[in-house]
């Protein structure tokens, strides 16, 4: 969890005007309390109402509220028009997280950006946009995080089939069609994928480390020095 979320869960759980423990913030955060003694601390320095002390316990005084987050409305048009985007070519699982996302933004505005927010008339339609492709989406994308050797069946352009082992390196929308970025131990080299021309995929049952020359900033300095990024 990064330190900013872990920050704003710890007051969460002091709301309600009861005294919480650092040991007990300890156990739901999975920190140690030297952790939550320090994140505390930090908490009562920039100002949140904060009452108590280490071996006591902690209290969030009444009446205090997290800011709203401001965004402009170039932010807000942005932030409606990717997550209409994600929701029309991501993946099931990345399309559902924009949706809590634009909520969770919509529960903290003030009303004037609610209203603008509500009133962005961006739209995206993908009917080329399969079940079986969002999931493969959501697969590959959870694969190259973890870094999860695959094997894959693929049909090159001609029709031609091959079975490939990679390493899944990173996804690239081109408009109507994600490719995968990988590391292909068939041919010793990148390569990119077309996912609408993966038949099958599974987990080959190992995970890669990142070596030098088979990384994806590799595969972008490749892309340069070819001209690609022009």
């Amino acid at each position: 969890m990064r330190r900013a979320d872990r920050l704003f869960q710890i007051v969460q759980h002091l709301r309600g005007g009861r005294l919480v423990r650092a040991r007990q913030l300890a156990e739901w955060l999975e920190v140690s309390e030297r952790t939550i003694y320090r994140d505390v601390a930090d908490l009562q320095a920039s100002g949140v109402p904060i009452d108590g002390a280490a071996g006591v316990g902690y209290i969030l005084r009444s009446g205090y509220d997290m800011p709203p987050l401001m965004f402009s409305r170039d932010e807000i048009v942005a932030l409606i028009a990717g997550a209409r985007l994600i929701r029309a070519w991501g993946g099931a699982e990345m399309a559902r997280a924009a949706e809590e996302a634009l909520i969770k933004i919509d529960a903290v505005l003030p009303d004037p950006l609610r209203e603008r927010m509500g009133g962005v008339e961006i739209h995206a339609i993908a009917p080329e946009m399969t079940p079986e492709i969002r999931q493969r989406i959501d697969f590959l994308e959870k694969a190259a995080d973890k870094h999860n050797r695959l094997t894959i069946s693929y049909r090159d352009a001609d029709g031609d089939p091959s079975e490939r082992t990679i390493r899944p390196l990173g996804l690239w929308f081109w408009g109507k069609v994600w490719t995968l970025v990988a590391w292909c131990e068939l041919r010793e080299d990148f390569r990119m994928f077309r996912l609408d021309r993966v038949k099958d995929l599974a987990h080959e049952g190992s995970v890669f480390r990142p070596e030098p020359g088979r990384t994806l900033k590799d595969f972008y300095r490749t892309m340069e020095d070819s001209g690609h990024h022009r």
